[in-house]
């Protein structure tokens, strides 16, 4: 009883984590550092990939009108030739992060995963979010809308979804959304595409991780992972309304002074602690 409350801490911490700039596996490591889940190594390795499911969910229950391309029209099945050019940009998009996944996952896992990159990645982008908003300031956004995306603006979101999918601490949601404010992509059409990109990037790494767990899952083991996913999915669902509402009158900065404050946090704890 005890892991599945602790699960739900981590449910928690994962729903809001996963959508706000704030990375989501800094935040994950230093929740293991206070309350360790009593789990093999292989299963939490696992486990902190796959929670990521519950909180997409969310992502595909909002916007569902927006990303499933298929109406019924008057006893017809019609296609949205808009929302099939917005997933084939999403793919596109994935494309970096997918093939350098697959073939290195494991190898910068093992580099990376550790608290100086976690902590060197909060603080860098942190600085990033808040340079990037004072140049920002006054100017208006060159894209307002997802159907103004076009192929090479995508196409370098994807490249800046890649550094964090190399570095733990960048955040996903941070890294995609500073490289298409520096693109010149509003902030609600950033925020957007972000939480779009999240649906096939964390599908196809929670597929990856299942496999390589081979499914073998103890009873206890399969109940903390579901209890998880399903405490992320509820926190994520007012997480994504509250940063839509937010970033309609506020700019990204309170994430940026937030990282940094986090990423001296991280070091000064684990250098304690050592």
């Amino acid at each position: 009883m005890l892991e599945i409350i602790k699960s739900i801490f981590f449910g928690v911490v994962e729903g809001i984590t996963e959508w706000l700039p704030i990375s989501s596996t800094g935040h994950m490591i230093l929740l293991n550092e206070f309350i360790k889940l009593d789990v093999s190594e292989e299963f939490y390795s696992m486990f902190q990939v796959v929670i990521q499911l519950g909180a997409i969910m969310a992502v595909v229950v909002l916007f569902w009108g927006q990303i499933f391309p298929f109406k019924k029209e008057k006893s017809k099945i019609e296609v949205d030739k808009n929302i099939l050019s917005l997933w084939g940009k999403i793919i596109v998009a994935c494309i970096p992060a997918a093939v350098v996944g697959v073939l290195f996952d494991e190898m910068f896992e093992e580099l990376f995963y550790n608290y100086v990159y976690v902590a060197l990645a909060l603080i860098i982008f942190g600085i990033l979010f808040i340079v990037i908003e004072n140049k920002n300031k006054g100017k208006k956004s060159k894209v307002n809308s997802l159907a103004e995306l076009s192929y090479n603006t995508v196409i370098l979101i994807g490249i800046f979804q890649l550094i964090a999918a190399i570095f733990p601490g960048t955040s996903r949601s941070g890294a995609t959304i500073v490289g298409a404010l520096l693109l010149g992509v509003s902030r609600t059409v950033a925020a957007e595409f972000t939480f779009f990109l999240a649906i096939p990037v964390m599908f196809g790494a929670s597929a990856l991780k299942l496999i390589k767990f081979s499914f073998a899952f103890t009873g206890l083991e399969l109940a903390i992972l579901l209890v998880g996913m399903f405490v992320a999915f509820l926190t994520s669902m007012f997480i994504i309304k509250f940063l839509m509402n937010y970033i309609k009158k506020h700019d990204f900065k309170v994430f940026g002074y937030y990282r940094i404050i986090l990423g001296v946090f991280v070091i000064l704890y684990f250098l304690l602690t050592l």
